[in-house]
């Protein structure tokens, strides 16, 4: 793998998190509903973990001399976490979590493999450590799903 590898990977992480951060804060505004509550909170409060994410992968990018990406070189990729037309269809965005998280956990994983035949520990270590959050944040509504398939 080569340093362009790697920063290619650290920009679509970084874009993807400034998806997920749109998208977060999008359905944990237009979700309705009692049993959306607990979904919104997780959201609002994922929001600022995955802000933090962009802000060190663009720092990294920053230390490799390279410029994050800005919105014109922006693609939207999360077809699935897009608000749902019903704003009590809680599942479709657990789904749409799920399937943005699953992409992160690929891309981090990517991430890590570039970086370590690249030589480079720290973009290595930074994205394990973000692995770790995107593996958690799958858990936690791995066990919402399991909750709404129950109702």
């Amino acid at each position: 793998m080569t340093n362009e590898e790697v920063t290619d990977l650290l920009k679509k992480a970084y874009g993807d998190e400034i998806e997920t951060v749109m998208n977060y804060l999008t359905n944990s505004i237009v979700l309705d509903g009692v049993s959306a509550e607990e979904v919104k909170e997780s959201l609002e409060a994922d929001i600022q973990e995955e802000l933090g994410h962009a802000e060190q992968l663009g720092q990294r990018l920053k230390q490799l001399d390279e410029r994050p990406p800005a919105s014109y070189d922006f693609e939207a990729r999360q077809e699935s976490l897009q608000p749902p037309e019903e704003s009590t269809d809680v599942l479709s965005v657990i789904e749409g979590v799920l399937d943005a998280e699953e992409d992160a956990i690929q891309t981090y994983r990517n991430l890590i493999n570039a970086a370590e035949e690249a030589d480079d520990p720290v973009t290595e270590d930074l994205a394990v450590t973000i692995l770790s959050d995107e593996e958690a944040h799958r858990t936690e509504f791995r066990g919402f799903k399991r909750e709404y398939q129950k109702d």
